[in-house]
């Protein structure tokens, strides 16, 4: 099933302030693809903003939001972890009515941000606390220990993330696997290949979430 076509998704609940943010980010000349499942919208192929769509609250993404001036005061940190991105909430029509004007010059600005080719310096992956959870596991089996390790920081960062985030979805299934690996040329290599992967079923859709990574034989 794909977002959207469960009733209870969060979509629903929102149908018209993601109908006014859509019109007023296409307003301002961006280009409008789907990614991640949602709408994303892009300048000259650079990621600009998403809409969001959560229980509480509907919001715009701004995927460098952190460089962003705010004279307003009104973007919001998801959580400590989230680096770049800022959201703007909205839980009614009339509040997007009522600050077009200030979010297109956000939107604005954000645009100015990457044809200049900014870039928000990122923390490094040594600095994030380990959750509890991810190091249990860590600790439990040592060639996933040691396959995690050789994960470059940014993935590494990715799944720390994820296990830190507040009211995760428990998983409906976990497991360990070890699975043959061809290698992408014509030439077999054997390998382990590792998985370990969260099936969780959301009320909107089954998400997977997983990382991967291989071990010389």
């Amino acid at each position: 099933m794909r977002p959207g076509q469960h009733p209870a998704c969060n979509v629903h609940t929102w149908q018209a302030e993601l109908r006014e943010l859509r019109a007023l980010v296409l307003g301002c000349g961006l280009t409008e693809e789907v990614k991640w499942g949602v709408p994303c919208y892009t300048f000259q192929h650079r990621n600009v903003v998403l809409l969001h769509a959560f229980k509480e609250y509907c919001a715009l993404n701004f995927f460098a939001g952190a460089l962003l001036t705010d004279p307003q005061g009104l973007l919001i940190q998801q959580t400590e972890n989230v680096q770049a991105s800022r959201q703007i909430r909205f839980t009614n029509a009339q509040e997007i009515a009522r600050l077009q004007s200030v979010l297109q010059a956000y939107i604005r600005e954000a645009v100015e941000i990457e044809k200049a080719g900014l870039k928000v310096t990122f923390k490094p992956t040594s600095e994030f606390a380990l959750p509890e959870e991810l190091q249990s596991a860590l600790a439990d089996n040592a060639a996933l220990r040691a396959a995690f390790h050789t994960l470059t920081p940014g993935r590494q960062r990715g799944y720390l993330l994820y296990f830190a985030a507040p009211n995760k979805p428990k998983p409906g299934r976990r497991e360990l696997r070890n699975t043959p690996h061809t290698s992408s040329g014509a030439k077999a290599c054997t390998t382990k290949h590792i998985e370990a992967f969260y099936l969780l079923r959301l009320p909107c859709r089954v998400e997977v979430f997983h990382f991967s990574f291989h071990l010389s034989s």
